[in-house]
């Protein structure tokens, strides 16, 4: 751990140091405060303070201040010989992490550090994990749609109003959902997601606005639900086209008043949550045909953002292919491969009613099949077209439409067959939108079949 060591009393600057040192830390002293602002900077990870500092610039709680402004992760403890609790207080009100008292205790001192390095540890974990988090919802692109729709969430990410993105299945709606939430004040809360069309009717209420225990046959506990959940951050409701028109008028009910009731209680609780919705219809329409809610559409279109598809992107489809390969050589500890410029080309030509979310399938199932490097046209066609890359040109191929609708025709069955017929869990094993795989189905004519 590196340590600025701040005493105007250098007799106790030397032993300290000295001690800090034996136990393996880089120790750099200073004896006042001007000396000490000029020797800190972002490298140190701990600040140790004389509350009385003989100086005229301010005494340590006045350092204080001014390191924690300068350098916010920057950890300080406050050690002082003779200090009031009130002043123990305000160093700690400050930002201090501990207050010690003169003559330091070497073992206190050292248990203390140690507590420190693991804090410092745990931070760089997250704040790791957290940039992982960021990468895996990176919004990639270059194009003029997507400049337009970067600023327009820049200018709505700092306000609290509801917000509705709008775009077909797969285009990104909870990646730009997750944008505005980590670009506004309300980063560091949670953000909860909630597909309304996995939420079966008769559960939707009591999992969005909770219930007591004995509320209803199984409710063995209380359950706090999403609203409460998301407090201080962003409830993400997506699909929302889905949800029933009598839950949607709850809804409108506890968008205006903030405050809900749990489903067999009588407790009123106040919610503080922005609201983001999503949907891949047409909600203005939905509307006007009687099928959403009118008040309820204008209550969550405040703030409109629409996502454009992949066809009004296709200069992006380079550096998405790019992307996509980076997170598969990560996530399969693999080299990561490439795509030629003719294969981006190719790739350019196909059509994507799946946007991004199939494209990324195609990527990553041509990164699986394919052992090429780098990867060329007539490998992806190949893939897509359920042949082997190693079968060679001899063997004369379909229409590559035709190859895929059979292959995707072929895929989907094995999925609902593995589902038992459930098409809810084929959706899942398929990675798509369950309403998005019924228009697969419908086009590829199987029959629904669900049980």
């Amino acid at each position: 751990m590196k340590i600025l060591l701040v005493d105007d009393e250098k007799n106790i600057l030397d032993s300290v140091s000295r001690a800090l040192k034996r136990m393996g830390h880089e120790v750099v002293s200073a004896d006042g405060f001007n000396p000490a602002v000029a020797a800190c900077d972002d490298s140190f990870d701990l600040a140790t303070l004389d509350v009385w500092l003989n100086s005229d610039e301010g005494d340590g709680v006045d350092l204080l201040k001014a390191l924690k402004t300068a350098y916010p992760h920057l950890m300080v403890v406050m050690i002082s010989g003779g200090s009031t609790i009130a002043t123990a207080v305000e160093a700690i009100k400050h930002g201090a992490y501990d207050f010690l008292e003169k003559p330091l205790s070497l073992d206190k001192l050292e248990v203390l550090l140690k507590n420190i390095d693991e804090l410092i540890s745990l931070r760089k974990q997250r704040d790791e994990l957290l940039r992982q988090v960021q990468d895996e919802y990176k919004l990639v692109g270059e194009s003029s749609a997507i400049k337009a729709m970067v600023a327009t969430i820049d200018r709505f990410a700092p306000e609290e109003a509801p917000v509705l993105i709008t775009g077909e299945s797969g285009s990104g709606k909870e990646l730009v959902a997750r944008m505005i939430h980590n670009k506004s004040g309300r980063a560091s809360g949670p953000f909860i997601a909630i597909n309304c069309a996995a939420l079966p009717d008769e559960l939707a209420e009591a999992e969005l606005f909770g219930y007591e225990e004995g509320a209803f046959t199984g409710a063995m506990s209380s359950h706090e639900g999403y609203f409460r959940r998301a407090g201080g951050g962003v409830l993400f409701l997506d699909e929302i086209s889905e949800m029933s028109l009598k839950l949607q008028a709850k809804l409108l009910r506890v968008i205006e008043e903030r405050k809900v009731t749990p489903l067999g209680g009588k407790d009123v609780f106040d919610i503080d949550i922005r609201l983001i919705a999503a949907s891949n219809r047409k909600l203005k329409e939905e509307a006007d045909s009687g099928g959403f809610r009118h008040d309820l559409y204008f209550r969550l279109n405040v703030l409109p953002v629409s996502v454009p598809p992949l066809r009004e992107r296709i200069s992006d489809i380079g550096l998405l292919v790019e992307y996509f390969c980076a997170a598969y050589a990560s996530k399969a500890n693999k080299k990561q491969r490439k795509f030629s410029k003719s294969a981006i080309a190719y790739l350019e030509k196909l059509g994507y009613p799946g946007n991004i979310r199939e494209l990324k399938n195609y990527i990553e199932r041509i990164l699986i099949i394919s052992d090429s490097d780098p990867i060329e046209p007539q490998s992806i066609e190949a893939v897509l077209a359920g042949v082997s890359s190693s079968t060679g040109g001899d063997k004369e191929l379909s229409s590559l439409k035709q190859a895929v609708e059979d292959f995707e025709r072929e895929y989907i069955e094995k999925a609902i067959a593995g589902a038992e017929g459930n098409i809810a869990r084929a959706a899942r094993i398929l990675g798509l939108e369950r309403s998005h795989l019924y228009k697969k189905m419908k086009a590829l004519g199987i029959e629904k079949g669900e049980r």
